[in-house]
């Protein structure tokens, strides 16, 4: 059986929540929700959150939520997920497209500075949205300096923290995914918080909000779980890196940059390969491998080569190797080894 790049943690735990959810003849938003919203707030020191049924529409909210006028623009890594464009779309909202540093992942302030200096005149920037793509965080506060509101998007980040901060809790808004191949999964959904008293304060305004936007309770219920077991998962996932990264430092493919001050929640185990995307998974194929480009439903899709050249780079060079708590000891072994014999 192939081994998977991407596997959800849900265990039986997890399907017990579920099922203890739906025999309360309540499967819509209801006291699940509010308890994951609790648990949430306790791990992430928030004020207060929305549990909503995607992160699509928790980006939606949070736009709205700062009052940017029509035709305005939001500056967004060319490396962030493709549904923000859509998202952009909708509101009638135009994206700033900015590179991502040099072996980074994300764009840094000095990267946003430059694409503002070169957009097309008349282009009013009213918004950052920060993706912390592959789980690695940005200097969020350096961004911050430029002035402007700042959405963070730690969907794949939970767990990784800078110098003692956890990742997320310096945006204006954050939004936390749910979503199958999120840090946490409750099979769909997102939270959306802010850590300050007078930004949750315009959060509230939405708590009304119809049904039809609530995160279904037996949703809650696995997210619930999820953030229970998080400790533990984030553990297994630092040994298999520890493991793969003995193997990665014995080939010519390169990691990403990570700051001193930095714990990385081992959210995926990305290479900058120094040889052909097709090569290694044609490779990794006949091992019964999968590997996968990490960029593949990105906005860099949507943008010219030349304008986010870093990101053009990365998104033909970045491939990504098994790595979840899932994985047995023997397949840990046998991904290990195929890291260290890469073409």
């Amino acid at each position: 059986m192939k081994i998977e790049v991407y596997s959800p943690t849900i265990r039986r735990k997890e399907m017990d929540a579920v099922l203890t959810a739906m025999v309360e003849d309540k499967i819509g938003p209801g006291e699940q929700g509010k308890l994951l919203s609790q648990i949430a707030r306790e791990k992430l020191k928030f004020d207060y959150c929305l549990p909503l049924r995607s992160p699509a529409m928790a980006l939606h909210f949070a736009l709205k939520a700062l009052g940017i006028e029509d035709g305005k623009a939001v500056a967004v890594s060319a490396l962030s997920p493709r549904y923000y464009a859509q998202v952009l779309e909708d509101l009638r909202l135009k994206p700033l497209y900015c590179d991502v540093l040099p072996s980074a992942s994300f764009m840094g302030r000095e990267t946003i500075e430059k694409a503002i200096a070169a957009k097309p005149e008349g282009l009013d920037v009213r918004a950052v949205v920060l993706h912390h793509t592959l789980g690695y965080a940005p200097d969020t506060a350096s961004i911050a300096e430029l002035g402007l509101p700042v959405i963070e998007d730690n969907s794949q980040s939970y767990g990784t923290v800078t110098a003692e901060v956890p990742a997320g809790s310096t945006g204006v808004f954050t939004i936390m995914g749910l979503e199958e191949r999120d840090m946490l999964t409750a099979g769909s959904g997102a939270l959306l918080y802010a850590a300050s008293r007078r930004d949750a304060s315009v959060l509230r305004n939405y708590a009304e909000l119809a049904p039809e936007f609530g995160l279904p309770d037996m949703n809650a219920a696995m997210g619930v779980v999820q953030f229970r077991e998080s400790a533990k998962n984030l553990e297994k996932r630092r040994e298999i890196a520890r493991i793969y990264t003995q193997s990665a430092l014995r080939t010519r493919h390169k990691r990403f940059v990570q700051g001193d001050n930095s714990e990385y929640n081992n959210y995926a185990f990305p290479l900058i390969l120094e040889t052909g995307m097709k090569d290694v998974k044609a490779y990794a194929k006949r091992k019964d491998i999968a590997v996968e480009s990490a960029f593949d439903n990105t906005l860099i899709a949507l943008v010219p080569p030349e304008a986010c050249q870093e990101a053009y780079s990365l998104s033909l060079r970045t491939a990504l190797f098994p790595l979840h708590p899932r994985l047995t000891a023997s397949e840990i072994e046998k991904v290990s080894k195929l890291i260290l014999t890469l073409p």
